[in-house]
């Protein structure tokens, strides 16, 4: 039994398939779901990064900045509002972004910083793999 999953945000669908696992940052918390999972509906974390475990054991990675996740009948859905596939990341681009959101001191600029940093840690955790 495999789960079915869908990444998604308003632009476009990033991902979609079969996987074995899906781990995700809540605003509650990290969560793993595997099969047979219990019915949840989530809050992503600004700044997360969301792990897919695919059946071939592939590792689909992404930077996600808000928005819900739902697990229902071995159905995921990850509803972002801003969603960037970790292969799409410009790493140098994401460096000065956060170098710049570093350099001022309002609420933009600490959530610039966290949406940089989340895509960092999302094309690092791709590498690793």
């Amino acid at each position: 039994m495999t789960l079915k999953v869908a990444l998604v945000s308003p632009e476009r669908e990033l991902w979609s398939g079969e996987a074995s696992m899906v781990l995700a940052k809540t605003t509650e918390g990290d969560i793993g779901i595997l099969t047979n999972h219990e019915p949840v509906l989530a809050l992503i974390a600004e700044g997360a990064v969301v792990r897919i475990t695919t059946t071939d054991n592939e590792t689909v990675v992404a930077a996600v900045h808000g928005g819900f996740l739902s697990v229902d009948s071995n159905v995921v859905r990850i509803l972002a509002e801003v969603a960037e596939l970790a292969s799409d990341i410009d790493v140098v681009r994401a460096k000065a972004a956060l170098e710049k959101a570093r350099q001022s001191e309002d609420d933009k600029a600490a959530a610039a910083a966290r949406r940089a940093e989340a895509r960092l840690r999302a094309s690092e955790s791709a590498l690793v793999r």
